[in-house]
């Protein structure tokens, strides 16, 4: 499956896939950023975050998705059952618990990194965006808004950053037209 659906990804796309690293990713954007000081052209970066984004896609258009990627309608049935009603039962010792149903947020999350602080994630699978101008950026955000908006993603806007390099525009950028 993930053959498939790889030899369909673009190039710059390197989140979970084999043999690609964010490493290079990060480089990659410390070259362009380092131009763009050298030679004072106007660089925008947006590094977008999503609210929830495994708990918010609907399954009707994850299921569409694999098919249109190629994947066997088989994996796609196995996949949608892990999805669908699934339940687990917890050994503990010789004891099993009954069945329950399982939920996307149940319980504590992450691990204890010291003693007052929990580490919940480490993103490195976020979209990134990058424009010369402050219009091309705010087309490029309204239109990865509302694509996202479409498969149920929505972008989290306190997560969500603009970094702007050699310009003098402070015009915020917003996810949506109307904004």
């Amino acid at each position: 499956m993930k053959d498939t659906i790889d030899a369909q990804l673009r190039g710059e796309q390197a989140g979970f896939r084999k043999d690609r690293s964010c490493t290079d990713q990060i480089a990659t954007l410390r070259i362009i950023v380092e131009q763009s000081v050298e030679w004072n052209s106007s660089l925008y970066i947006n590094s977008i975050d999503y609210e929830k984004a495994f708990d918010s896609v609907d399954g009707r258009t994850l299921w569409k998705l694999l098919r249109h990627f190629g994947v066997p309608e088989k994996i796609v049935n196995i996949i949608r059952n892990l999805y669908d009603g699934l339940q687990c039962k917890v050994v503990h010792g010789r004891q099993m618990t009954d069945a329950f149903q399982t939920s996307k947020s149940q319980g504590k999350h992450g691990i204890q990194w010291t003693s007052r602080m929990q580490l919940d994630d480490l993103e490195f699978a976020d979209d990134l965006a990058l424009s010369q101008s402050q219009q091309q950026m705010q087309e490029k955000t309204t239109s990865v808004a509302a694509a996202s908006a479409a498969v149920g993603l929505n972008i989290h806007r306190g997560k969500s950053k603009i970094l702007r390099c050699n310009t003098t525009c402070t015009n915020g950028i917003t996810t949506d037209e109307s904004a």
